[in-house]
């Protein structure tokens, strides 16, 4: 049997996380949100956000979750879903 890969390279996300960090009044950086998320107790760095949103890195469910609520956005919207940004 034949090895598998991602049918999707990269992320879908990696373009909404960087909307969202704009959006935020004022915008943040790729530091503020990683230390947003730092805050609320879960380490990660503003290399992984840059790397995720290059798409150079996938991004766990988990991780999503926390970027959303950072962001204050849906999971649903993160994943380029629906029209609405607010959670």
């Amino acid at each position: 049997m034949s090895k598998k890969s991602f049918l999707i390279k990269g992320n879908i996300c990696g373009e909404r996380i960087r909307l969202g960090r704009a959006l935020q009044k004022p915008p943040i950086t790729q530091e503020e949100l990683a230390m947003k998320i730092n805050l609320m107790g879960y380490n990660i760095t503003p290399l992984i956000i840059s790397r995720i949103e290059k798409n150079q890195r996938h991004v766990c469910d988990a991780e999503l979750m926390l970027m959303s609520k950072a962001l204050g956005v849906s999971m649903e919207w993160l994943c380029g879903e629906g029209k609405d940004l607010i959670n």
